[in-house]
C-alpha cells in the first residue's frame, strides 16, 4: 500500500503547490471530484486508470508520461498483476518511447505466473498498429523466456523480430536472416508464405543468390501445396479457405518462379533461368482470382516479358536492343532494372549504346533510400555505369559514378560493394580531380569511424 501511495503523494504535492482544490482541479480537468477524491484519499484508494493519469498530467502542465515511473505499482497491487491497467500502460510507454518503464515492467512481470502470453499479446498489438520497433522489446522478452523451442508463439516472435531488424544496413539484415531462419518452418502456414518471401527478398538485396534460390524453391513448393489444398477444400465445402496472408496466393506462387529466375540469372545460368520465366508469364489459369489477383497476374506477365528481354541481352542478343528500349519507355517501372541490364550487357560484350543510355537515363529519378532493393539497384547501376564510362575513357564521369556508387554501398553497409568501389577508384585515381579526392578521403575517414557513430545512415548522405 505504501508503494501505491507514492504516486498519490506526488500528485497531491503538485496539486497543493499549484494551488488547486479537488473541486477547482476537477472543473479544469473535466474529472469528477468524487473520482479524484476516491483516487487520492480513498481507503483503500481507488486505482488510477492510465487515461486518468494522462489527464492529470496534462492539466498540471507537465510532459506526457511525467508520472509513469511511479505508476507501475498500480499494475501490481497486492502482489497480483492487473492486466486491465498494465496493458494500456505498456502500450502508452511504447508510444512515448519510455524504454526504462517498459524494462522495469517486463522485469516485474517475469516474476509472475504465465507472463509470456501477455507480453506476446502486447507485442502483437503494437506490431499491428505499425509500431514495429516498439514491439520488438516484448518479442525479445518472449524469445528469451520461452522454453518450448517449437512453440508457435516463439516462432512468430522470431518472425516479428526479423521484420523489426530490417533496414538499409546489409550486415544487420544478414544477422536477422541467420537468427530467424531456423524458425521459419515452425510458423503457421499463412505466416510461412510471407516469411519465406521476405527471407528471399532480403537475401536478394544481399546478393546471396544460392539462398534466394533455396527460398524460391521453398516458396514455390509451399504455394503449390496450399493451392492444391484450397482446391480440395472448395470441392468439399464449396468455398475457399481464408488464408490470412498479406498478399493474394497467386503472388507467392508467381514469386517462387520469379525469384528463381533472378537467382539463376545472377549466377549467369541464363538457359536455366529462361525455363522458369514461363512459370509466371501467364497465371490466368489460377482459380479464384479476385480483382487484386488479376492485377497481380498482369504484373507477372509484364515482369516475364521484361525478364525475357533481360536474358536475351545477357546472352548477347544485342539485336533486340531497340525493341527493348521501346518496351522500357512504355513501362517506366521497368526502366531502372532495364537500364542496368543494358549497361551490364554493354560491358559484358564490349558494345556502346550511348544514345539509348542517354535517352533512358533522363527518366531515372530519386528513389526511396529506406528501401534496400531500390538502393541496391541504384548501386549496381552506378557501378556498371562507371565501368562503362572508363571503357570510353570518360574518366571524370567514371570517377563521379564510382563515388556515387560508393556512397550507396556505405548506406547499405555492404563490405563487398564498398571494396569493389574502392578498388575501382584506386585503379583510376590518377584521373581524379582534387574535389573527387577530397570527397573520397572524407568517405574513407567516415568508414574508419563507422563503428563509433554509424555515419553511413541516410542522415549523412542525401541522394539527389
Amino acid at each position: 500500500m505504501e508503494s501505491m501511495n507514492a504516486i498519490r503523494s506526488e500528485i497531491k504535492d503538485h496539486l497543493l503547490s499549484s494551488g488547486y482544490t479537488l473541486t477547482s482541479f476537477g472543473h479544469l480537468s473535466g474529472m469528477n471530484r468524487g473520482s479524484l477524491s476516491a483516487i487520492l484519499h480513498g481507503s483503500p484508494p481507488k486505482p488510477i486508470a492510465i487515461r486518468q493519469l494522462d489527464i492529470i498530467t496534462e492539466t498540471l502542465g507537465y510532459p506526457e508520461g511525467w508520472f509513469y515511473h511511479l505508476y507501475l505499482d498500480e499494475c501490481f497491487a497486492g502482489g497480483k498483476v492487473s492486466r486491465r491497467r498494465l496493458e494500456p500502460y505498456l502500450l502508452r510507454c511504447a508510444e512515448l518511447g519510455k524504454r526504462d518503464c517498459i524494462d522495469a515492467a517486463i522485469s516485474k512481470l517475469l516474476e509472475t505466473a504465465k507472463p509470456l502470453a501477455l507480453l506476446f499479446e502486447i507485442g502483437e498489438k503494437l506490431y499491428h498498429q505499425g509500431k514495429i520497433k516498439e514491439s520488438a522489446l516484448f518479442y525479445e522478452a518472449v524469445a528469451e523466456m520461452e522454453k518450448d523451442s517449437h512453440s508457435e508463439r516463439l516462432a512468430i516472435s522470431q518472425y516479428r523480430l526479423f521484420m523489426a531488424h530490417q533496414g538499409p544496413d546489409a550486415e544487420q539484415n544478414w544477422r536477422a536472416v541467420i537468427r530467424f531462419e531456423p524458425f521459419r518452418r515452425r510458423l503457421p502456414e499463412n505466416y510461412q508464405l510471407d516469411a519465406i518471401l521476405k527471407l528471399a527478398n532480403v537475401c536478394f538485396t544481399l546478393h546471396k543468390w544460392k539462398e534466394v534460390e533455396k527460398y524460391a524453391d521453398e516458396l514455390r513448393a509451399l504455394a503449390q501445396a496450399v493451392y492444391r489444398e484450397q482446391l480440395q477444400r472448395k470441392v468439399r465445402e464449396r468455398e475457399p479457405q481464408v488464408l490470412g496472408t498479406e498478399r493474394h496466393l497467386v503472388v507467392y506462387y508467381g514469386q517462387g518462379y520469379l525469384l528463381k529466375t533472378i537467382a539463376l540469372q545472377k549466377q549467369e545460368l541464363y538457359d536455366k533461368a529462361k525455363k522458369y520465366v514461363t512459370g509466371y508469364a501467364d497465371l490466368s489459369w489460377f482459380e479464384d482470382l479476385n480483382e487484386i489477383g488479376w492485377m497481380e497476374v498482369k504484373k507477372f506477365r509484364l515482369w516475364a516479358q521484361a525478364n525475357a528481354y533481360t536474358l536475351e541481352m545477357l546472352t548477347g542478343n544485342i539485336s533486340i536492343l531497340p525493341e527493348y528500349c521501346s518496351f522500357l519507355l512504355e513501362h517506366p517501372g521497368e526502366i531502372l532494372p532495364g537500364m542496368l541490364t543494358i549497361i551490364e550487357s554493354a560491358n559484358k560484350y564490349g558494345f556502346y549504346a550511348d544514345d539509348i543510355i542517354e535517352q533512358i537515363f533522363q527518366v531515372i529519378y530519386d528513389f526511396n533510400e529506406q528501401d534496400p532493393i531500390e538502393v541496391d539497384r541504384h548501386f549496381s547501376l552506378r557501378y556498371e555505369l562507371a565501368v562503362y564510362q572508363f571503357r570510353k575513357n570518360q574518366y571524370a564521369e567514371g570517377i563521379s559514378s564510382t563515388l556515387f556508387a560508393l556512397r550507396l554501398a556505405l548506406i547499405l553497409n555492404n563490405d563487398r560493394d564498398v571494396i569493389q568501389c574502392i578498388t575501382l577508384f584506386e585503379a583510376y585515381r590518377a584521373y581524379a580531380s582534387e574535389q573527387h579526392k577530397s570527397e573520397y578521403q572524407y568517405m574513407m575517414e567516415e568508414l574508419r569511424n563507422k563503428d563509433k557513430n554509424n555515419p553511413f545512415s541516410t542522415r549523412h548522405f542525401r541522394i539527389v
